[in-house]
């Protein structure tokens, strides 16, 4: 590989709300050389999640934020191409956190555990969406957070997203008597309802929140999944049914802007008054539940019981990631230098569109080992 380079996306800049092309720089370097018990690892598809923009701020987290100067941090999958690794043998496809480059050295573990083999047969891709952390997140939320049952009611923010729309799909396959979903725009609306199977999806935009529940939910919810936090939260707040259960997955409304926090949640008495509970989680907890969670979800995926895919014409969003409103697309880091996969490297996250990190329509950046382009496309 001497004649490679490894071409690396680097956090130079902290960004205090929108996140910008300027808060990174392309560097190139040598291929690395995988020391003992390691491997090497040619990545062919990054990922893109919301808590991703999380770990962009400087104040302490569950994990220690991406220093500037560090490879901006995120899963990936790609082919196992040298090993001195024991376990790992070349030409497997595995998945791991990887980060935004072009080669990674592993050992083997990672964040969310030992670096998973893919099986023959599963999309390379479902283990950066479904069957990776967003699609876990929405598993573990649902099932043992909210304890959604045959008969619930249930709410779920973010449902373009690719938690959110995993999440309303699993409730659906529980038994939940109605699934309604909110999302920002009629075209996210229209994919939640028409390809993710919500019964409904409210967009936030364009409707009064509020009123909105209280016709969807006359009798109250009994589960609200939450993502974004904020004024919805409120509004879900009060619309609970007896002993309803709220699973706080993230707080995306904030925009993650750590100069000013919104103020909290207005409603909160309502937990007594309908004798509900509300817990926060992270899938880090459920680790060692792992497999039993992805056997679950490849059944599902197999079956058609679970649907991912890109919003049509997603690729007018202007933009790659919004790693601040959530929602997800596809996007295509151009590469014709012997990957497995010829002619692109792909940005993955499953769901519905679009997000925003680049402010511009197309991010390139050349040097000398080529052009590196950022651009939002539907597949």
């Amino acid at each position: 590989m001497s004649d490679e380079v490894n071409r690396q996306l680097v956090l130079v800049e902290r960004p205090v709300a929108e996140v910008g092309s300027e808060h990174f720089e392309l560097r190139t370097g040598a291929v690395p050389e995988p020391g003992d018990g390691e491997f090497l690892v040619r990545v062919c598809w990054f990922g893109f999640d919301p808590t991703q923009r999380g770990w962009l701020n400087d104040v302490p987290s569950y994990i220690p934020p991406v220093q500037l100067g560090e490879v901006m941090r995120s899963s990936g999958a790609g082919q196992v191409v040298a090993t001195n690794h024991p376990d790992y043998v070349v030409g497997e496809l595995v998945s791991g956190n990887f980060g935004w480059q072009d080669y990674a050295v592993s050992d083997g573990t990672g964040l969310t555990g030992r670096v998973a083999k893919i099986p023959p047969g599963v999309p390379p891709t479902w283990m950066l969406g479904p069957l990776g952390v967003t699609g876990l997140t929405a598993y573990f939320g649902m099932l043992d957070v909210a304890g959604v049952a045959a008969g619930d009611t249930v709410l779920v923010s973010g449902a373009a997203g690719a938690t959110g729309s995993v999440a309303g799909q699993i409730a659906r396959i529980k038994g939940a008597a109605k699934v309604v979903g909110l999302a920002g725009g009629p075209e996210k609306c229209a994919w939640v309802t028409d390809v993710a199977g919500y019964d409904v999806c409210i967009d936030y935009r364009g409707e009064d929140v509020g009123r909105r529940l209280r016709e969807e939910f006359p009798k109250g919810l009994d589960v609200y999944f939450d993502n974004v936090g904020g004024p919805i939260l409120d509004d879900a707040l009060m619309n609970l049914a007896l002993n309803a259960r709220i699973a706080l997955c993230g707080a995306i409304s904030t925009g993650y802007d750590v100069q000013e926090l919104p103020p909290g949640p207005k409603n909160y008495a309502q937990l007594i008054i309908r004798r509900s509970k509300i817990e926060g989680f992270l899938v880090l907890d459920f680790v060692p539940r792992f497999g039993e969670a992805i056997g679950e979800l490849a059944g599902w995926l197999t079956s058609g019981e679970i649907t991912v895919e890109a919003v049509p014409g997603a690729e007018n969003a202007g933009v790659v990631l919004n790693l601040l409103r959530g929602g997800t697309i596809r996007g295509i880091v151009r590469d014709d230098s012997g990957s497995p996969w010829p002619g692109r490297r792909v940005m993955y996250s499953m769901g519905a569109g679009p997000m925003a990190m680049f402010n511009s329509e197309s991010v390139t950046t050349s040097d000398a080992a080529g052009e590196f382009t950022f651009r939002a496309v539907a597949e």
